[in-house]
Parts: structure tokens; C-alpha cells; sequence
């Protein structure tokens, strides 16, 4: 695994998907910028239709997310135990944020109010986030 800084422990998230994690990571990377790194097999593997990827990594200025396409035997499960959490440095920069991370939603969660100071939304590939002010 691809390690940004390795003088300084640094947390990130690590996600994992089937069968579209360079696909994912690159969107993430639409929505916060950053630097991407995929390790994959050097050949195809059976009930994959592309390479899969066994480790992408994004390294933005505000997010480290690790992903994989390998997926647990018992299968990949979608839960709402664990979200995402990412501050946000105000209600603009979040309503921007989430403009992004749900492209084309126009059921966006209701934000007449600004002050609220969580927001959780799922995006395309099953991830919940919730953006804080």
C-alpha cells in the first residue's frame, strides 16, 4: 500500500468495492482533487471484466482514501454502521461538496437551514457521507 508521508501517521479511510474501485477513485478524485496511485494483478482474473485493482489510493489536501476491488469472501455488504465523515470549512463549501459527490440528484437533503451541522448523504457507489459544518 502506497503510503503518502512515511514520517507522519495519517489516518484515511479505506473502501472497498466491486469491480469499479479505479472508477470510484477517480471520481473521488473529480470531487477533491489529489493524486492517484493503483497496484494491480498483471493479469485478469476470472469474473473480473477489467484488471482488478488490489490497492488505488487518492491523496488529496482534505482526504486519503484507500480502496480495493478484492472483496471479502462472505461478499461486500452495505451497512449504515459507517460513514464517511469530512468537516467542511462552511455551509458553501458543503452545499458544493455534495453537488459533486451526488452530480445529476435533484433530491439533494433539504439545507434551508445552513446552521444544521451535519448532512449525510450516499453517493453513487453506496458510500455514506456525512459533511459537517
Amino acid at each position: 500500500m502506497l503510503v503518502q508521508n512515511s514520517n507522519q501517521i495519517s489516518s484515511g479511510v479505506f473502501i472497498t468495492f466491486s469491480g469499479n474501485c479505479r472508477k470510484a477513485l477517480s471520481f473521488y478524485q473529480d470531487c477533491f482533487g489529489g493524486t492517484l496511485h493503483f497496484e494491480t494483478f498483471d493479469e485478469e482474473l476470472r469474473g473480473y471484466t477489467e484488471t482488478p485493482v488490489v490497492c488505488g489510493s487518492l491523496f488529496s489536501d482534505h482526504i486519503v482514501i484507500h480502496g480495493s476491488d478484492l472483496v471479502h469472501n462472505e461478499g461486500r455488504k452495505i451497512g449504515n454502521y459507517l460513514s464517511v465523515f469530512l468537516p467542511c470549512e462552511n455551509a458553501n463549501t458543503r452545499r458544493a461538496l455534495i453537488t459533486k459527490l451526488r452530480p445529476g440528484h435533484k433530491d439533494l437533503p433539504a439545507m434551508h437551514n445552513d446552521e444544521q451541522k451535519l448532512v449525510e448523504i450516499t453517493d453513487a457507489f453506496d458510500v455514506r457521507w456525512v459533511l459537517g459544518v
